[in-house]
């Protein structure tokens, strides 16, 4: 399984360039597989992109805004989710992967089944 990050390459928000990058850093830093959808450039991943983020996690006005990530064709959430996962140490279980043993999210499940 894959993970697609979609981004926006020619954004003019620095805080939309700096959620992105945080994201793709994390993903690369911990050698989880994934590929940049990027909407700016890519008029059918834009399309794809926002019909596909589900309508409980789109803004009230306008269009969802990147990074969104998916893992394959299944939404996994926006930046904020991801942000909120990796503070709580559940950013496999938000990517919907499988979590490494000896991993501290492995540790955190292990105490939670116990």
């Amino acid at each position: 399984m894959v993970i697609h990050v979609y981004i926006a390459s020619s954004s003019g928000s620095t805080a939309i360039k700096k959620k992105q990058q945080d994201v793709l850093d994390f993903l690369q830093a911990n050698k989880i597989g994934f590929k940049e959808k990027d909407i700016a450039t890519n008029e059918e991943n834009r399309k794809w992109m926002r019909e596909n983020v589900p309508e409980n996690s789109r803004p009230a006005i306008g269009h969802p805004l990147p990074p969104q990530i998916f893992n394959e064709n299944q939404y996994c959430g926006d930046y904020d989710a991801f942000f909120e996962a990796k503070e709580n140490h559940a950013v496999y279980a938000f990517l919907r992967l499988t979590v490494p043993p000896g991993s501290k999210e492995a540790e955190i499940q292990a105490k939670q089944q116990a």
